[in-house]
């Protein structure tokens, strides 16, 4: 059975950073492309950064880029998303993605 549990969201000012886990149960991410999404209030859930499987090389939504880092842990089953110089428009719930799987979310508020 495959789980996907985030950590790491909370409230902050804005200008400061989160860094958010996801952690896989059930199988292990070497060999997927992982995506984040974030759904924000009254709006459809978007896709903001994903690693390919086969280079690792990372990928971000434009209203992301340059402030969020994804990256894969040390061990086979975490990847954790870096996000700095956060925004009161990057409040939402986040959630990771392999294949057909998501996780619970996690929820990140930006504000003063």
């Amino acid at each position: 059975q495959v789980q996907l549990v985030e950590s790491g969201g909370g409230l902050v000012q804005p200008g400061g950073s989160l860094r958010l886990s996801c952690v896989a149960s059930g199988l292990t991410f070497d060999y997927y492309a992982i995506g984040w999404f974030r759904q924000a209030p009254g709006k459809e859930r978007e896709g903001i950064s994903c690693i390919s499987s086969s280079d690792s090389n990372t990928y971000y939504a434009d209203s992301v880029k340059g402030r969020f880092t994804l990256s894969r842990g040390m061990n086979d089953r975490t990847v954790y998303l870096q996000m700095n110089s956060l925004k009161p428009e990057d409040t939402a719930v986040y959630y990771c993605n392999v294949l057909r799987f998501w996780g619970q979310g996690t929820q990140v508020t930006v504000s003063s």
